[in-house]
């Protein structure tokens, strides 16, 4: 099995002992209930990976020995999803399935048929859940590097983003041509859209046409908007040769 993974400051990663303390050490003590001479890896989230053992171990903090340590590069090409606004919890259960799967970016979009919207005096706290849910998957995941979670976008900031994306692709059931024949880029960023439970509008499908989108279709069903995208990513992990 593999060793758990926390998260520690960069710094806190560059000498040969490591104090892993705050939330992350509480949780490895006290939840994972780690004991000396226990494999853990630490990382600072951004591809920089150290693998340690377990010296001491109080109600709060662990103190690890590096072992080993390195620099993972970031996957070639970049894999983002854009994420139309689920109901209810459904928005953290696709970032968490997503980040599982390897997403490096997910954004979320208020598209006009949400169900879902997240008003300004509740956005940040809806946001910290997307990010916290990354997070917490990103570990689960033994993931070196954290998907980046980034701020609600609005559908004229998500054209922009298609705009100067290597390969933008948008989900739509009536689309002519299935998302596992499309020939991905093998370096830059590679963005898919995915639509609220409403659908995606003709509006904004002229919008992400005009900055040079093309629909694609999964498969002969419909899938739920938090389900979407990652059988999306999926397809484009093994297209691209990540998985």
């Amino acid at each position: 099995m593999s060793p758990p993974v926390f998260l520690a400051e960069t710094a806190g990663l560059e000498g040969e002992r490591v104090v892993l303390d705050g939330p992350e050490g509480r949780h490895a003590a006290t939840v994972k209930r780690l004991r000396p001479g226990e494999r853990v890896d630490l990382t600072d989230g951004a591809g920089l990976l150290a693998e340690c053992v377990v010296v001491t171990a109080d109600r709060s903090s662990l103190t690890l020995d590096v072992l080993a340590r390195e620099r993972r590069p970031a996957p070639e090409p970049r894999l983002v999803v854009v994420q139309a606004l689920p109901k209810g919890e459904r928005g953290e259960l696709a970032v968490e399935t997503m980040t599982e799967a390897g997403v490096d970016e997910i954004v979320p979009w208020a598209a006009a048929r949400c169900v879902t919207q997240w008003r300004p005096e509740r956005r940040e706290k809806a946001l910290g859940r997307w990010r916290s849910a990354a997070r917490e998957a990103a570990k689960q995941a033994r993931r070196s590097r954290l998907p980046e979670v980034a701020e609600l976008a609005t559908t004229d900031r998500v054209a922009g983003r298609l705009a100067a994306a290597s390969a933008a692709l948008v989900l739509h059931e009536e689309a002519e041509g299935p998302l596992s024949a499309v020939r991905p880029p093998a370096t830059g960023e590679i963005i898919a859209v995915v639509g609220p439970e409403g659908g995606i509008t003709e509006e904004e499908l002229a919008a992400f046409a005009a900055a040079g989108a093309r629909t694609v279709r999964l498969g002969p069903t419909v899938l739920r908007t938090s389900t979407a995208g990652v059988a999306a990513l999926s397809v484009l992990m093994a297209a691209t040769g990540r998985w």
